[in-house]
């Protein structure tokens, strides 16, 4: 791989993708690496999950350009697709119809493992801005190294989970149970699913919308098998708002979610553990105990899902030079207008370039990954991000500036945003996931994956 591209973006999620068709628009010659064997990977992983987004919020005007010389039919506007609908009807022809062009190239099954100003480290000054990026990736041939003018990183969140333990870090014995613990939505309509939960008794850990979209299906299996039992395991000290929005809130699906959560946990078969912040969990034979730090104890449990939000994988980036809050591992510039603590995703403005640039001149997060584990993430927003963004590693620093994004209202996110003493895990909706998110329930990420 001996290619010096204007551009390399990682992760060809929505946004990722998004960002390669705005680069086709400009001419700059553009590779996309994707660690998955298909694009939109991050999204198929959460496929059976309906997004609250219609398909109007969820195509980049740019790539729908794209896509029209191809035969593309753009879906409904008004239906809302699954993930694998999103992933199967847009994100694939769209890395298809990309790498078409001969201008932009999607390399697949390429993980990055490193990025770093060529020939300096991060201690360097000299020449560091003049220098090109060196990214170094994992191939199916083997290692290998490009270099570029820019970097946009779109990979997004969604593989890197928040654990169980309610301090952030794993609980003491979570590891050594993993194979009991699940860290996203199952998909309930899947029979070896239906088999591991069907007549067990589950503890589910989280507040958000991923966690409301758990709780429902858990209901729907314990229809069929009426042994089945659900704790819900609530970190603060009530359920308050934990239900969203309800008739309250712009987008339909989502509110109309929350509700069902609501009359789930009144009727059905939930019993609901308040200031629950697991501490240790213990195997006793075939079963778990969750014991909270505070000394509540939750016995004969058989499996746990786990699906308290997702944070960026930083790693990769330790030889480059990152401005990132302390709290959230947002950009900087961007924190103050994504905090949880103070926003729901109808306050925080279209933004772009001048939001997602990094010290490293040329290096731009973008999508989920820019937002680190603030939930309120935007499909339309991520778009607007990398319209912004393109345009001014281009040069265009007049359109960079330019605001082209008029948010529709986007309803409740559920309070200040906090939820269980972090930002909850509600990457669906217009709030992207999730995922679940931002990249769950947009249904999951709105998209992502992360997003990204």
């Amino acid at each position: 791989m001996t290619t010096t591209p204007d551009l390399v973006i990682v992760g060809a999620g929505p946004v990722g993708l998004a960002a390669a068709a705005h680069a086709h628009q400009r001419g700059l010659d553009t590779v996309v690496l994707e660690s998955g064997d298909r694009a939109g990977a991050a999204v198929r992983e959460w496929g059976h999950v309906r997004l609250f987004s219609a398909w109007s919020e969820l195509v980049d005007p740019v790539a729908e350009q794209l896509l029209r010389p191809s035969g593309w039919t753009r879906p409904d506007p008004a239906a809302y697709p699954t993930g694998l609908d999103w992933a199967e009807r847009y994100l694939s022809p769209l890395a298809a119809a990309l790498d078409a062009t001969g201008l932009v190239a999607v390399r697949l099954g390429t993980t990055v493992t490193g990025v770093a100003k060529q020939d300096r480290d991060r201690m360097v000054d000299s020449g560091r801005d003049e220098a090109p990026f060196t990214v170094h990736v994992e191939t199916p041939e083997g290692p290998a190294r490009l270099t570029a003018r820019a970097v946009i990183d779109a990979s997004g969140t969604f593989g890197q989970p928040s654990p169980l333990g309610g301090d952030g870090l794993p609980a003491l014995g979570e590891t050594a149970a993993r194979d009991r613990i699940t860290y996203a939505i199952p998909d309930f309509e899947d029979p070896q699913t239906r088999d591991r939960y069907a007549g067990k008794h589950v503890a589910v850990a989280g507040t958000g919308a991923s966690a409301q979209n758990v709780l429902v299906g858990l209901q729907q299996l314990a229809q069929q098998h009426p042994g089945t039992r659900v704790s819900w395991l609530v970190r603060r000290a009530s359920t308050g708002d934990a239900f969203g929005g309800g008739d309250n809130d712009q987008l339909e699906a989502r509110g109309a979610l929350g509700q069902r959560a609501r009359e789930v946990v009144e009727s059905g078969p939930v019993t609901v553990l308040t200031s629950f912040r697991t501490a240790t969990v213990e195997r006793h034979g075939s079963r778990l105990s969750l014991t909270s730090s505070d000394g509540q104890t939750l016995a004969d449990v058989d499996e746990v899902i786990t699906v308290t939000g997702y944070r960026p994988d930083l790693t990769w980036l330790g030889e480059v030079r990152l401005d990132l809050d302390p709290v959230l591992s947002s950009t900087t510039r961007l924190a103050p207008l994504i905090d949880p603590n103070v926003h729901s995703c109808g306050t925080v403005y279209p933004h772009g370039a001048a939001e997602l640039a990094q010290p490293e001149h040329g290096l731009y997060l973008a999508g989920m990954k820019s937002y680190g584990r603030a939930p309120s993430f935007l499909a339309l927003t991520g778009f607007e991000q990398t319209r912004s963004v393109v345009a001014a590693i281009a040069g265009d620093h007049e359109a960079a500036a330019r605001v082209e994004l008029v948010l529709p209202e986007s309803g409740v996110c559920g309070g200040s945003g906090q939820f269980d003493g972090q930002p909850t895990e509600e990457n669906g909706g217009a709030c992207c996931a999730p995922a679940d998110a931002d990249l769950l329930t947009i249904g999951a990420p709105r998209a992502s994956s992360g997003c990204g």
